[in-house]
């Protein structure tokens, strides 16, 4: 059994005892740390393929995420950790390379979870992944993850999901809706999509996969992860090699969920992008390039 499949079975054994919203909650102050390690090659490979990057050249700004997951998963499923696992939404992503990362190499990664905030759906914590090379910050990801729950705050109904994992596009009260940008990329995402991308990052939580285990968590079909739409907008974006000028930095914000089968639009205007599909709204974001 891996390590992350042990975080997984971890976290589904003490959620149900962990109740999100206690007040004096506090975060853990420890660290989850992988030692230096180039990534595998296979894996690597096998995940630029499934999300559009080139196979060849630096790595794809996304996959040191991809790398931190298990140590980031190890985190959120530690006893000390105050939010459930089961059932936490990944709700927007910050992403920052400080130089372009090579195949080998050797990472060191280290998560931790620096801020918990009141939500009006709940309580939402932010996870820090930071990659070092030879002790020097080259790149790091700030996550917001959000576990639901009974708040003070009113909610009207059908307000925006976050993920892809529930909820509808339509914006809460006060925020703006956001501007159709213009139509570049129409892609046809097959039924397997979650379980091909799960078999190349390692994320194979069971609403990705099949209809069945879908459903045994509300949904009426399995999801695209999240992280695969950021990933493959980026990579249409530029965000590997040979693109127009290296993205030094993107930020996404999940919207509504991609059922799958689906057929999504990619859209931008050169710096902001969104993937849309089915009259929804499903991802928005924006990157930075250097030059």
């Amino acid at each position: 059994m891996t390590g992350l499949t042990l975080s997984l079975v971890r976290g589904a054994v003490t959620s149900p005892f962990k109740r999100a919203g206690r007040p004096g909650a506090t975060l853990p102050t420890g660290r989850a740390v992988l030692p230096p390690a180039p990534p595998a090659p296979g894996p690597l490979a096998a995940y630029s393929r499934i999300c559009g990057f080139a196979e060849s050249g630096p790595l794809p700004l996304t996959y040191p995420h991809v790398l931190g997951f298990p140590p980031a998963m190890r985190l959120m499923t530690d006893r000390g950790f105050p939010l459930p696992v089961l059932g936490l939404v990944h709700t927007w992503i910050e992403i920052t390379g400080h130089r372009a990362l090579q195949p080998t190499d050797a990472l060191e990664l280290t998560a931790y979870a620096a801020e918990l905030t009141a939500h009006r759906r709940g309580t939402e914590v932010t996870v820090v992944t930071e990659a070092r090379l030879a002790g020097e910050l080259v790149w790091e990801s700030r996550s917001g993850y959000l576990s639901r729950h009974r708040t003070g705050t009113a909610e009207a109904p059908g307000t925006a999901g976050t993920d892809g994992k529930a909820g509808t596009d339509a914006p809460p009260p006060g925020r703006a809706t956001h501007p159709e940008l213009p139509a570049v990329a129409e892609w046809h995402l097959p039924t397997d999509l979650g379980r091909r991308y799960g078999a190349a990052s390692g994320d194979r939580n069971p609403i990705h996969l099949h209809p069945v285990t879908a459903r045994l968590f509300g949904f009426p079909r399995h999801l695209a992860h999240g992280m695969w739409t950021v990933a493959r907008c980026l990579a249409e974006a530029g965000g590997g090699p040979g693109g127009p000028g290296r993205v030094r930095s993107v930020r996404a914000d999940f919207k509504a969920p991609v059922l799958l089968p689906a057929t999504v639009t990619y859209a931008t205007d050169g710096t902001a992008f969104q993937m849309r599909g089915g009259g929804r709204l499903h991802l928005t974001g924006g990157v930075t390039r250097e030059g």
